[in-house]
């Protein structure tokens, strides 16, 4: 994916931030709800996987709202008619003629607006989890009542950059500390608490039902059924009303598209703009074994030794492991300041023998490890291994005792018969991942 600067658009006295990703031959422009900023969007190595996937088939184009991320902020109200200017501008100024535009949530009702005033420039409309009315009636029930609105709105604003609205927007990954501190980065950078309630506050009573049976573009509408954020019913009405809509129901209760089955999204969307999918999504898996490594105590050590010569420490134990995985036949995939990750093909008995001599190997550095080890599907990007076998590795890890290497059951299962030693130790939830594992221990 070519991944393109920040710019800027000038949009009556307000620049208006964008950027530009991929090169597919059409052009996809992205509107997001109440959190945007076009530089930590990309930060989350999920949603970057996501624009990757995008950008192979399009080139898509990001931009910040006003009084959002890195575009200006406008004194007032802003109404939607002001934000269609924007968007012209922003697509003037990225050389674009008509353009699928894509929208989330919030997004919605630009998304909308936009088809429904500038039919020329619009090529498509897609609509996931996107708002078409804010507020409650018979034909709305599932929107807020004012009350309701006042409630929810306090709640986020308390909570506004601590990450914690993670848990509505993502439940399948509440629990994950890297997911949480990246949504709460992406909160402050993208607004303040009194700028997030002001964005709120343009939103309230914006309703674009009106619209919907007059528009004349072709539109895919996607929603996932147990959404926590955005009720299905924004959809099934849209797709009710929009002529030749198409909507797809899938299964799931994260909001966020690059959480959850990502693969049946996309797919989705890769159908509705080329008529065709590819098998593997844009992406490859293969079946590995990830070995997951830590050190013992790295921040005592740290302390006690001092920056330089701890740096030498961290690369003679990286120099150490790299040597064994190399011999056991994996690769490293990565180092992560004092953690370390291998993957290993075939039988994952060798990722097992490797992790033993390891284990042992590093004890001369005056150093202890902990691994775990997990057996699934992975997905290969570039020279990355990313999917949710490289986080059940890391859950793993992070059980283990010193000296100790843990194992899924799944890895467990598939080397019984090998001559290698185990230790059921239970079943444990996994942080961040659904339902109990079984999880054994390799004896010496």
């Amino acid at each position: 994916m070519e991944e393109g600067r920040v710019q800027w658009a000038q949009s009556g006295d307000l620049d208006i931030a964008f950027r530009v990703l991929g090169d597919g031959p059409v052009d996809i422009v992205f509107l997001s709800g109440i959190t945007s900023h076009v530089e930590v969007l990309l930060e989350e190595p999920g949603l970057r996987r996501w624009w990757e996937r995008l950008g192979s088939i399009a080139r898509v184009i990001l931009i910040d709202r006003r009084g959002l991320g890195l575009s200006d902020r406008p004194s007032g109200r802003v109404a939607l008619e002001d934000e269609v200017a924007d968007l012209d501008a922003v697509l003037d100024a990225a050389g674009c003629d008509r353009v699928v535009v894509q929208a989330y949530a919030a997004g919605g009702p630009l998304a909308i607006e936009y088809a429904a005033r500038r039919p020329d420039r619009t090529l498509a409309l897609i609509l996931y989890a996107a708002i078409v009315a804010t507020e409650h009636d018979d034909e709305a029930p599932w929107a807020d009542t004012p009350t309701d609105r006042a409630e929810r709105l306090a709640r986020l604003r308390e909570r506004w950059g601590s990450g914690a609205n993670i848990e509505r927007m993502a439940p399948s990954v509440a629990g994950d500390p890297r997911m949480r501190a990246w949504m709460g980065k992406l909160e402050r950078q993208s607004a303040t608490p009194s700028g997030f309630l002001q964005i709120a506050a343009n939103l309230q009573g914006v309703d674009v039902r009106a619209h919907l049976p007059n528009l004349r573009v072709p539109t895919l509408v996607l929603h996932r059924i147990g959404d926590q954020l955005i009720d299905v019913g924004h959809s099934r009405l849209s797709a009710r009303l929009i002529p030749g809509a198409r909507l797809v129901e899938l299964p799931g209760t994260d909001s966020l598209p690059m959480i959850g089955d990502t693969e049946a999204l996309l797919g989705e969307i890769e159908e509705f703009l080329t008529g065709s999918r590819t098998a593997t999504s844009g992406l490859q898996r293969r079946l590995m074994t990830i070995l997951f490594t830590d050190i013992v105590d790295a921040t005592g050590h740290a302390a006690r030794m001092g920056d330089a010569r701890w740096r030498d420490l961290l690369s003679a134990h990286d120099n150490a492991l790299r040597r064994e995985v190399e011999r056991y036949g994996g690769r490293e995939v990565k180092t992560l300041g004092d953690g370390y990750i291998a993957a290993f093909e075939g039988p994952p008995s060798d990722a097992l023998r490797c992790a033993r001599t390891v284990t042992a190997g590093v004890r001369g550095l005056g150093i202890q490890i902990r691994a775990g080890l997990h057996t699934g599907e992975c997905e290969l990007i570039g020279g990355d291994v990313g999917g949710m076998a490289v986080h059940i590795a890391a859950r793993v890890c992070d059980m283990a005792e010193p000296e100790e290497i843990l194992m899924s059951g799944t890895t467990y299962g598939t080397v019984v018969g090998s001559g290698l030693e185990c230790e059921m130790r239970g079943a444990y939830e996994l942080r961040g991942v659904p339902g109990p594992w079984p999880i054994f221990a390799l004896q010496r």
